[in-house]
């Protein structure tokens, strides 16, 4: 399971001309399940999200996580992140989990998110959104759970 975790002043997710999802300070992170992935690498990969030191202490170093902060979490779908690069012009999908499986993957995670975290907003999982951001610093981090873990 991978995750990309942008640090934000501000973020929402708009489908359809409206707002779905909206955090102020917090992190918005695009998610995607892979082949092979079960709830075993998604619980892992919520707990370092939740947990990942990205948000400045008093002396200004990065010491402080979101559970720390209380800040918004805005978890949004996206399965381009599984995106095979290594050749040619168009990327291969085939690493990102099938539509039904990463679908309930994606909900799962959102449910257990909100059990552990408050407060917590979401993407729509197969719409066409917008994804609105102010990246604070900016702050971005790739994290990924191998399937096979």
């Amino acid at each position: 399971m991978i995750a990309l975790l942008q640090r934000a002043a501000r973020a929402h997710v708009v489908v359809g001309g409206q707002t779905v999802g909206e955090i102020g300070a917090g992190l918005l992170v695009l998610l995607c399940a892979e082949r092979g992935d079960t709830m075993r690498q998604g619980e892992t990969l919520l707990a370092r999200m939740l947990a990942y030191r990205m948000f400045s202490d008093e002396a200004g170093r990065m010491n402080r996580s979101l559970i720390d902060t209380g800040g918004g979490l805005l978890l949004v779908p996206q399965f381009t992140l599984a995106a095979d690069t290594r050749s040619g012009l168009r990327p291969s999908f085939t690493p990102a989990a099938p539509p039904d499986e990463a679908r309930r993957l994606f909900d799962e995670m959102v449910a257990r998110a909100m059990a552990l975290h408050r407060p917590v907003a979401t993407g729509l999982f197969g719409a066409d959104m917008q994804v609105h951001l102010v990246n604070d610093g900016p702050v971005t981090f790739w994290l990924r759970v191998d399937p096979l873990q």
